[in-house]
């Protein structure tokens, strides 16, 4: 399923320019990608595509009480993650949202849709690299391109790098 992501992150430069599930399903599957992958993918797509679309990232435009108390979220506040959570995204998952959290780049609704994508992803717990990929497609979900450090981070795997 991730491998058709990244296709559908490096062909559609923006989540508006993306086609129709239906349409994006027949270009995948000329692309050769299993049916299965393309199933999964396009059903993952379509819930990310839901959440953005009742998400705003601008507190004065929300109407919607949850989706406000989200983006508003106060600087003293603290995320708790359910165990289901906790068991699904494991540590490496959680400290890496932690951290882009604490970098500001990632605000509390983005978090929150992260977090809903990565539960609807498979894997037990879901790695950081797949996580990354939930990442990318959030922010292009929202017409959104991070800026170059942070697209830095989430296209780099890291091996090699030496702590400071």
């Amino acid at each position: 399923m991730f491998e058709v992501l990244v296709f559908v992150y490096e062909h559609y430069w923006r989540g508006d320019a993306c086609p129709e599930l239906q349409q994006l399903g027949r270009r995948l599957s000329a692309h050769g990608f299993e049916p299965d992958e393309i199933h999964d993918a396009l059903v993952w797509l379509d819930g990310l595509t839901l959440a953005a679309q009742s998400t705003s990232l601008d507190p004065a435009e929300s109407q919607d009480s949850a989706v406000h108390a989200a983006a508003a979220q106060s600087a003293g506040s603290m995320r708790v993650y359910s165990v289901a959570e906790q068991d699904h995204l494991g540590a490496q998952c959680l400290g890496f949202v932690s951290f882009l959290e604490s970098s500001g780049v990632l605000p509390a609704a983005m978090r929150e849709i992260v977090i809903d994508r990565a539960m609807a992803a498979p894997g037990d717990p879901v790695s950081v690299d797949d996580l990354k990929i939930i990442v990318l497609m959030v922010y292009w979900s929202f017409g959104q391109e991070p800026d170059a450090l942070v697209l830095d981070e989430l296209c780099d795997p890291g091996d090699g790098r030496l702590a400071h």
